[in-house]
């Protein structure tokens, strides 16, 4: 396919640090594409030169095991049994088998009769893009949290995911809560009706949860940050120490060693309330990380997480897309949309948090 929009995605920058020893110079990273049809193998059925489509993150077969169970991020087809992780990432380092990714002019898709989703012609690329990963992580997120109708959803982080999350749940007439140090971001999430906790401005979040909740806390927390997450100084320095070190060394010292940064998932378990789910959408890849299972389990919570199951969500989110009302303001989500050939300075601003720089996504 020839692209002609691809996102840059938080995930792209754990392969700065703590995913460093796993990056290859040559590698092709990326893994939100969205382009057209330029050429089809000799047993392709259902696509055509030409056709408008979107490519998941995750690369599935369809049809083995896992994947007939909706487990399409844990394709037996494609799972690397040899790092023991689970179905191959578009451009996501050796971990994930080593497949280019999508920032980039063209890119091969396997599996072309299953994984790339037809998209009509007209909209913008901005409008279905986010089938990619954005729009699934964000549903899988809100499924897994199982809301009751009446219920108050707390998220932890309004970047892309979070704010996508928020915005689905919001769509579906739930309260919705979100936690960031950004005022851009919070102000961007209380645009779409969700109310707000700016990080610097409370001593405690699971307090001024429970403060607004009857003293009970959320009935789910959807943690959007991940191993990128503030507040723990020696994981950080961790990261930077490994990603100093020799791939030889360093890949193993992630898989059986490391520790992330967990400031949100401690404040996610501790903002719950009791009964609660917890919901992780930020990606974790510390092999040996510290979790108070006393308070998990005294709390009796629940945790759902993992790699987005996309092909799984994609029917159910497609007719929000179809909508010309937009409901889930898909049109004005990019902030920033570059050349490709502007991308290393683009991931330097998005890493640095710089003020309006959310979602990126590159033309080639």
């Amino acid at each position: 396919m020839r692209i002609t929009t691809t996102g840059l995605c938080g995930s792209d920058l754990h392969l700065y640090e703590p995913l460093k020893p796993f990056m290859t110079p040559g590698d092709v990273v990326g893994h939100e594409p969205m382009g057209v049809v330029e050429e089809v193998g000799a047993e392709v059925r259902d696509l055509a030169v030409g056709d408008r489509v979107v490519v998941p993150f995750n690369i599935s077969c369809g049809d083995c095991w896992m994947c007939s169970r909706g487990l399409h991020s844990q394709c037996e087809t494609t799972q690397n049994r040899d790092t023991g992780t689970g179905a191959s990432l578009f451009g996501f380092s050796s971990l994930y088998g080593s497949v280019p990714g999508g920032q980039a002019e063209l890119l091969r898709v396997p599996f072309a009769d299953f994984l790339p989703m037809k998209v009509p012609e007209g909209p913008a690329d901005d409008r279905f893009v986010f089938l990619s990963d954005v729009l699934p992580t964000a549903w899988q997120g809100v499924e897994y949290a199982g809301l009751p109708d009446d219920g108050v959803l707390l998220v932890l982080g309004a970047g892309p995911i979070g704010d996508m999350a928020a915005r689905i749940a919001i769509s579906r007439g739930h309260r919705v809560i979100v936690v960031d140090h950004l005022p851009d971001r919070l102000d961007r999430v209380a645009a779409r009706g969700a109310s707000t906790i700016n990080l610097t401005q409370v001593d405690d979040v699971g307090e001024e949860v429970r403060s607004r909740t009857a003293g009970r806390g959320a009935d789910v927390v959807i943690d959007a940050v991940g191993m990128e997450a503030h507040g723990n100084p020696v994981a950080e320095a961790a990261h930077k120490f490994i990603a100093l070190l020799p791939d030889a060394v360093g890949q193993p010292l992630m898989q059986r060693a490391g520790v992330d940064r967990l400031a949100a998932l401690h404040t996610a378990l501790d903002a719950v309330r009791r009964g609660g789910t917890v919901s992780l959408l930020g990606v974790y890849g510390g092999a040996a990380d510290p979790m108070p299972l006393m308070q998990m389990f005294d709390k009796q919570l629940q945790l759902r997480m993992g790699q987005a199951n996309v092909r799984a969500w994609t029917d159910a989110i497609m007719p929000l897309l179809l909508d010309d009302a937009d409901p889930l303001g898909t049109e004005d989500f990019v902030t920033h949309r570059l050349p490709l050939d502007e991308a290393p300075a683009a991931y330097e601003r998005f890493r640095a948090k710089e003020e309006g720089v959310i979602k990126i996504v590159f033309t080639p």
